[in-house]
């Protein structure tokens, strides 16, 4: 396996090149992507947008190497991941990537430290760094005095803590969120939106799906997809509007 290791800031660390993906639904042909190509640097923050149906769901499958394209390329490290067989994509997703879901998804019968050293066990490291790795990252989001809780035992807030801190453990190339406040009230919403913006300061890239525009804005960079295509690519400005304020400047 190659060692994805971002070099500098200029690094692309994905890209996608007339990325294509076709179902078959019965008989039909359905499209659901249609030569997408984007380029993502180390330390961008980009939001990937789009209504139902357009193709958000598919392509994240395909950037966390959950699914592969019909056609075109996925490239990581520099490298067609979209070329390898299913063990190497599983060995990929966990090294290199961090996965941080909208419903959590953490394992009930484990507690705080032991969801997040789940990737670390993948890694070959000893019992005692594993432990130390998962008590570093807990404390830095703010859960040290949680860590022999179970999930039933914490509130959204801080299981959505605890998804932060594992998709950290592997020190990942990049982090991909999948709606991470879908499930949260506002204030909760602010505090998760707080600590990705932090992670990002401090240099990780990620990658967030949302529906929302205000949670959208919360990054560097818009991508927008429609009917499978991209639409728009950029920095937006978000809606100031009473209507289309987010409550979220103040955070820090």
């Amino acid at each position: 396996m190659p060692e994805y290791e971002a070099q500098d800031s200029s690094e692309v660390v994905l890209e996608t090149v007339d990325l294509d993906k076709v179902f078959l639904v019965g008989e039909e042909e359905v499209k659901a992507l249609h030569e997408v190509s984007i380029s993502i640097r180390r330390g961008e923050y980009v939001a990937i947008m789009g209504p139902s149906g357009s193709g958000k769901s598919t392509f994240l499958n395909i950037l966390g190497c959950l699914d592969r394209p019909t056609s075109g390329a996925y490239l990581l490290g520099g490298r067609n991941v979209a070329e390898l067989d299913d063990d190497a994509l599983s060995e990929i997703r966990s090294r290199y990537l961090g996965f941080i879901f909208q419903s959590y998804n953490l394992i009930a019968q484990l507690d705080v430290i032991e969801n997040i050293e789940v990737p670390l066990f993948y890694q070959g490291l000893s019992p005692i760094d594993s432990r130390h790795r998962a008590l570093e990252l807990a404390e830095m989001v703010g859960l040290g005095d949680r860590v022999r809780h179970r999930p039933t035992q914490l509130s959204g807030g801080q299981q959505q803590r605890v998804a932060i801190a594992r998709s950290l453990a592997n020190d990942p190339l990049f982090i991909l969120a999948d709606e991470p406040t879908g499930n949260l009230d506002s204030a909760t919403e602010e505090e998760i939106l707080s600590i990705l913006r932090r992670l990002n300061e401090g240099g990780k890239t990620i990658v967030m799906v949302t529906h929302e525009d205000r949670i959208a804005h919360m990054a560097s960079r818009v991508i927008r997809l429609r009917d499978g295509s991209v639409v728009s690519d950029g920095v937006e400005s978000p809606d100031l509007s009473p209507a289309g304020k987010s409550g979220l400047e103040g955070v820090s």
